[in-house]
């Protein structure tokens, strides 16, 4: 099976530290090349002491940024850097003829209007736009193969667009009306050094933010707008959690077949749970719970799984769906890599199992 060279433009954050964790490990990929301005020179033993035992860890350095360099070291490069920033370097690598796997949320948008909206600058290369493909593996995984510009989804749209995806597509539930209530770890904030995210602020402490509109309701809407073919609006409340790493995510649905009584409300769980079987009973990195289980972070921290569960409420009519994943690996780098490993025709556990 061959082998691909690969390289992570800002590898000292949290999803650079894990894609890097990934890369060093992975049995197809050559990690060739990590990027930090504040850290070049500097090995990764030096700057990730976690790696020390690898042997690369005390030979490979931390180098500027630079994509002419890095179009020569590299096949696929790994950009997890903040959005507007990303553009910058996708543009010349893929110029290059590099595949570019992008973490930030420059490429995950259709369109550069709605881009302006959420992110508030222009879009820095909006002619990119129509050639990325949107990583989601269970959803796109044929069009992640032949694509050179994989724009890998934000972690709460992971939470959110893998449970409601299917049932969407499905017609069994109603487009409007959509209401998601999530809680993240504070690494999902990034490495930075901000008051907000002080031990002292975020310990023993719970509380949203972004409200009433985050920016990632700009891809979760464009998804389920794409997968309903209408144009859909969600009500989306994040909320930050005293723990390092995770995301727990509740969904308030309305199922489009009204039920008032037992045997209506089995009807309609039997065809939930037709519709989940057929999306994800194959899928290596989506977990159903059965019985009474239900999502726990605690079970998917340090893995690339999302778990989904489910409960009919014959009180109020709704379904309430609920999903897990860890926010730097399902949510980010993890699901970046298992694009990787489509684009490269290799096993798509490669490195992640």
């Amino acid at each position: 099976m061959k082998s691909k060279k690969v390289a992570i433009v800002g590898a000292s954050g949290y999803s650079g530290e894990i894609l890097v964790q990934l890369l060093l490990n992975h049995p197809h990929a050559e990690l060739v090349a990590v990027t930090s301005r504040q850290n070049a020179g500097q090995t990764l033993a030096q700057i990730f002491p976690k790696f020390a035992s690898h042997p690369k860890s005390k030979t490979l350095r931390f180098v500027d940024p630079n994509a002419e360099l890095l179009a020569k070291q590299a096949d696929v490069v790994f950009l997890a850097l903040p959005h507007g920033v990303a553009a910058e370097f996708a543009i010349p690598l893929l110029a290059a003829g590099c595949t570019v796997i992008d973490l930030s949320a420059d490429f995950r948008l259709k369109s550069p209007e709605i881009y302006k909206e959420f992110y508030a600058h222009d879009h820095p290369a909006p002619e990119l736009l129509k050639k990325s493909v949107y990583g989601l593996p269970e959803v796109y995984r044929e069009a992640i193969k032949k694509s050179q510009l994989i724009a890998s989804p934000g972690c709460y749209p992971t939470s959110i667009l893998l449970p409601v995806l299917p049932l969407l597509k499905a017609g069994l539930i109603k487009s409007a009306g959509i209401i998601a209530d999530s809680m993240s770890g504070v690494s999902g904030a990034g490495r930075k050094a901000e008051i907000d995210y002080l031990f002292c602020e975020c310990n023993e402490s719970v509380r949203p933010y972004g409200v009433p509109k985050h920016r990632h309701l700009s891809e979760i809407e464009e998804q389920l707008s794409l997968a309903a073919g209408t144009p859909v609006v969600v009500q989306f409340t994040p909320h930050l959690i005293p723990v390092n790493r995770g995301i727990l995510t509740t969904l308030y649905l309305a199922p489009s077949e009204h039920f008032n009584d037992a045997a209506g409300a089995a009807q309609v769980a039997e065809k939930i749970s037709a519709c989940y079987q057929a999306a994800y009973a194959n899928e290596p990195f989506v977990r159903l719970l059965e019985g009474k289980a239900l999502p726990d972070t605690k079970n998917v921290v340090g893995t690339n799984t999302c778990e989904i569960a489910w409960r009919l409420d014959p009180r109020t009519g709704r379904l309430i769906v609920m999903s897990a994943e860890d926010n730097i690996v399902k949510g980010a780098s993890g699901q970046a890599v298992q694009s990787l490993n489509l684009i490269c025709d290799w096993p798509e556990t490669s490195g992640l199992v």
